[in-house]
């Protein structure tokens, strides 16, 4: 690829960002085509999300083979081609005559910004058990709320030198993009990087006809949409591990079976429902995994001739969201009256009738809550909580989707996000995402890290575990004495391990 070409006009800058950590460049990167595409209608699933902040995800990599100026000039290029390929992304939000939230895909382009710490080792951001303050510093866009995206970019990108490697960090506004949107972006962006074409892997599906797209109406408050948390509450961090050997432990324990070296953790149906799930599947007889067939699988009686009917199969995810739900619980020693929910993002995509593209644009997800006393939660087993869970993902199908648009239509407002009442939990993102499979031409990710955006206690982030293998990691945000109390908990440490 030619480094020397661009589309973008650089504005050079020296500003601290945060202690030893300098934004050396800025730069607005244009599409490297004009856009055709019409305005992009704001979902049921995307304007809730305007008083979030911006999605921001990155990966540490390894150090390049050529200097960072060329890396600079190398995905100013890759970021045009690639934006391109993503219109709304290069666009700004705007608002119609009737009070619908629209993307106007008009070209005006993203944020490129080059910045140093160069005082940093790759090994001195992944040696501390808990994260260091210092990641935050390598994300753009910090505290900014969706609704902004009427005048800021939709996307930001920051790409920071370390002495050994570097970080890129991407900023997406969440009323645009989702999880599943925004590794698809960010996916092509690296492989764009890589390989030096303009080319879809995962075809983006603009398409904006669905049961997501109503005519209800969002007001905004006042003074625009403000985050429903704290953002300075103390909060502690940390990445805990879960290796293929633990997780299998895990699941086995939760569906009452001796696990032994040689399982090699079937992938069922059950496993298919749990919160990973992102793309369509086909089950080991073929059969499409449509919404119907899955409820009608969930209703069949499961297990062998014993006289214990087990009705359902606990997958892995389940099992380790009951892990946690336990722990936390226990370590924020609530009285045993005290209703604690266990709240989870669920993909839409694959649950609507018709289904949606696998790679639909936008937010398709919705909020799924599973309550129960903290008393219970400790009393009985792992089974029970994951039971629990089970069934609130597996009802989530087409009819429950409906319900819960019509339910917002009737009352339009923006998605509470946060731990009001000291005893829940948020499960976001999910170890199916590809974060690993971001090769900028040089090599895998070291490792995937967020930044401060939609942190508050309580909110869990699932990624793939670096080895893969159906490894898992969690990143854990809870207040310190919660964290402190997990950190001691044998329960949950037996399978966990420091990332």
């Amino acid at each position: 690829m030619d480094f020397s070409s661009s589309s973008s006009t650089v504005t050079t800058t020296v500003t601290t960002v945060a202690a030893a950590t300098t934004v050396v460049s800025k730069c607005r990167v244009y599409p490297s085509q004009t856009s055709a595409m019409d305005d992009l209608k704001l979902s049921v699933s995307d304007l809730p999300m305007l008083s979030c902040h911006y999605i921001q995800k990155g990966v540490l990599l390894p150090q390049p083979p050529f200097p960072i100026q060329s890396l600079v000039s190398l995905l100013k290029l890759s970021l045009s081609l690639s934006l391109s390929l993503f219109p709304p992304l290069a666009g700004r939000l705007s608002t119609d005559s009737s009070g619908h939230f629209l993307i106007s895909c008009n070209d005006e382009g993203v944020d490129l910004i080059h910045a140093s710490a160069v005082d940093l080792l790759v090994a001195d951001l992944l040696s501390p058990s808990r994260v260091p303050e210092r990641f935050k510093s390598f994300f753009p866009m910090d505290r900014t709320v969706s609704y902004r995206g009427h005048w800021e970019p939709i996307v930001a990108v920051q790409v920071t030198e370390l002495r050994d490697g570097v970080f890129i960090g991407c900023a997406a506004n969440h009323a645009v993009v989702d999880g599943t949107s925004f590794w698809n972006f960010f996916n092509t962006f690296a492989e764009v990087s890589r390989i030096g074409e303009r080319r879809f892997s995962k075809v983006p599906d603009f398409c904006r006809e669905s049961v997501l797209i109503s005519k209800a109406v969002l007001k905004i408050p006042e003074g625009g949409p403000r985050v429903t948390f704290d953002e300075d509450e103390p909060l502690s961090e940390r990445i805990f591990s879960f290796s293929r050997e633990a997780i299998l432990r895990l699941k086995a324990k939760a569906n009452d079976k001796k696990w032994s070296e040689s399982d090699d953790g079937d992938f069922n149906a059950g496993e298919i429902m749990g919160k990973q799930m992102h793309d369509p599947h086909v089950t080991s007889s073929n059969e499409k995994l449509t919404p119907s067939f899955l409820q009608s699988w969930f209703a069949k009686p499961r297990g062998g001739t014993g006289t214990r009917v087990e009705t359902v199969e606990i997958s892995s995810f389940q099992a380790l969201c009951a892990l946690l739900w336990r722990s936390v619980t226990r370590a924020r020693k609530l009285p045993s009256s005290k209703t604690t929910t266990f709240r989870m993002a669920v993909n839409c995509r694959h649950r609507l009738e018709p289904l949606l593209d696998a790679h639909y644009f936008g937010n398709a997800i919705q909020s799924t809550p599973t309550h129960a006393a903290a008393g219970e939660v400790l009393s009985r087993d792992l089974r029970w909580c994951a039971e629990r869970l089970n069934r609130s993902v597996a009802a989530h199908g087409d009819a429950a989707v409906r319900g819960a648009v019509k339910e917002w239509e009737r009352e339009p407002r923006l998605f509470p996000l946060g731990n009001a009442d000291g005893a829940s939990m948020t499960m976001g993102s999910s170890p199916r995402f590809p974060m690993y499979e971001n090769d900028f031409g040089w090599g895998r990710p070291v490792a995937i890290r967020s930044g401060k955006a939609n942190k508050f206690d309580g909110k869990i982030s699932a990624f793939p575990g670096r080895e893969g293998g159906g490894s898992v990691d969690l990143e854990v945000v809870l207040a310190p004495e919660t964290m402190d109390g997990i950190e001691c908990d044998s329960e949950f440490m037996q399978y966990a391990s420091q990332c």
